[in-house]
Formats: structure tokens, sequence, C-alpha cells
């Protein structure tokens, strides 16, 4: 089953030594690990007290059992940060629902510091978030340099999401970035230029997350439509035995004028508009082509000769 981890930073309003007060969104699941981001404060007077002897606990509630003890290394999880830098960072290991309770922090000193701080609230709920996309919709005109951010909560530093994208628009650029709140994302940067070959296509991230024995927890995805402004591409025309002529061709945005002319030598004579052309016996003496106009550009169709009885391109 999928787990997410939502915990909660709290500070007491009567106690400023806690200086660091979030809400975090994390999800790792049943048997994966989570980081804590956590910082403290103390009165001046104890700051001489923060040496090597201080240990970190993390205690279910105040008076529960120890879930994590820095100064024994058997204990699941590990101390990230440095207490005597005021920084009490940890991960827990093997996260299961069991844990879906308040974890209180204390520093432990073998000196007078010893503080019990509030604690970190930890709900287990199914799913991980979607990764983000940025920008979330993709309006380009073809040949611009697109470059999408595609970003997923990384709540265990060992264990970061695996993010991939599709289709093969290239290798997407990744790192590993730092919140304000002193979480940590993932973040995938895929960098292209924008093809008429790509409007319409679904253009997703997809991020997976694992738990610590290699397994897959969960994978989830984000996608949105390119949307590419083009030229005319591909004007072709296509005739049949009674003398109709038909303009065919790929814009983005759709055509506004069909325009055909008959190829006379080195002069082209103007036949009219419309996507479709009806031409008299008396009139084929040459071949023709059309032109089709969108906002962007034109795109022209090669020659096309025809008579009654037969047709041909050159």
């Amino acid at each position: 089953k999928n787990m997410f981890l939502y915990f909660i930073l709290c500070a007491n309003q009567y106690n400023r030594k806690f200086n660091r007060g979030s809400i975090v969104n994390v999800r790792p699941g049943e048997g994966s690990c989570v980081t804590i981001p956590c910082s403290f404060d103390v009165e001046d007077q104890y700051n001489v007290n923060l040496d090597n002897t201080c240990k970190a606990l993390w205690r279910d509630y105040y008076k529960g059992p120890v879930v994590f003890d820095s100064s024994n290394p058997q204990q699941k999880g590990q101390l990230i940060g440095d207490l005597t830098k005021k920084d009490c960072t940890t991960t827990l290991n093997d996260m299961q629902p069991q844990n879906n309770k308040v974890h209180n922090f204390k520093l432990e000193c073998d000196n007078d510091l010893k503080y019990f701080f509030d604690g970190v609230k930890i709900s287990v709920k199914d799913d991980p978030p979607r990764p983000t996309l940025t920008p979330p919709t993709l309006k380009v005109k073809e040949g611009t340099s697109v470059s999408l951010n595609c970003s997923a909560p990384a709540p265990c530093l060992s264990l970061p999401p695996n993010l991939t994208w599709s289709p093969g628009l290239g290798e997407g650029q990744e790192t590993l970035q730092e919140n304000q709140d002193k979480t940590k994302v993932k973040i995938s940067v895929l960098n292209f230029n924008a093809s008429h070959l790509h409007h319409g296509q679904e253009i997703s991230c997809t991020a997976v997350y694992r738990k610590q024995d290699g397994s897959t927890e969960s994978s989830v995805n984000t996608s949105l439509t390119a949307d590419i402004t083009y030229s005319p591409k591909g004007t072709t025309v296509q005739g049949d035995t009674n003398g109709t002529l038909t303009c065919s061709t790929n814009a983005n945005p759709a055509v506004k004028n069909y325009t055909w002319y008959r190829a006379d030598g080195g002069q082209d004579t103007f036949m009219g508009t419309g996507r479709v052309l009806t031409v008299k016996a008396s009139n084929v003496s040459g071949p023709f082509f059309c032109k089709a106009e969108n906002e962007l550009g034109s795109g022209r169709s090669n020659n096309k000769h025809i008579d009654v009885q037969r047709m041909y391109t050159s």
C-alpha cells in the first residue's frame, strides 16, 4: 500500500527555544524513510553547553518510548544535523503505520543542558502527490527554446524520487534543492526546441518512489499537451478527372487563405482562392499549385499537371 507521511513541526507559543515551526508534506510509504528538517535555539547562557556530549532523542509524545537515540547506532535512523550548530535534522527509517503520532525532540547533553521541544506530528495517508510541472501549460511558436521543470518532494534524503520524461525529447538535468521550510525537492529540467512534430503530444513527467528494501513504492505522473503554433507544412494538391483540385496542408493556427496559381513558364498566373479549385478544360494548359497561408507564414505545394484523362505530379 502506498503511504504518505504528513508532519507538522510545532512551536509552542510560550517556548521560543524551538525556532522552527512549519508544515511539511512528504511521501515516503510504509517501509520507507523520512528526513525531518529540524533546528532549535537555546538561551544564551546555555550555548557553552552545546558540545560533543549532546545527543538527539525522538520520543512518542513526551513520555513515550524512544524512537531514535543518536548515541545508539542500533536505533532506526540517523542524525543528519550537527547539534553543536543547533541543527537537529534527523532521518527516521522503516516508517510504519504505527508511527502515525506526535514525535517529540529532546536535546540531552552531559551537563546542565537537557530540554524537551515541541514535536512533530506524523500522519500516514495514501498516495504521494503528483509532480509539479512548470509552466503547467505549453503554447509556443515553432523554433522556440522550451524549458520545462518537473519537481517532486524528496521526503527521504537517501531515497529521492527518480524523475523521467516522456516522450524522449532529451535528457532531463536533475538537481536536489531545498525549500524555505528546509525540506528537499527533486527537480528535473527538460530543454528542447519546439517543433511542429511536438504539437498535440502529451509530455509527461513521472516520479518513482522506492522503499528502503529497493522495491517500488509508487509511481505518479503529471502531463501537459503541447500546443505548438507553426506555418503550413506539407502542402499538397490532389485532383480528379473532372478537373477538381483540393489543397491540403497541416498548420496551427488554421489556414486563413488558400490561393491557386497556374505555372506558365517563369510566370505564375492567379487562378482563384479557396481550398478547392475547379479547372475548366480551356484552362488545362499547364501545371497548377496552391499556397496556404496562416498568420505565421505560408506553404507552397508542388506543381500538379492535369487533363481530363490523366493527372501526374512533378
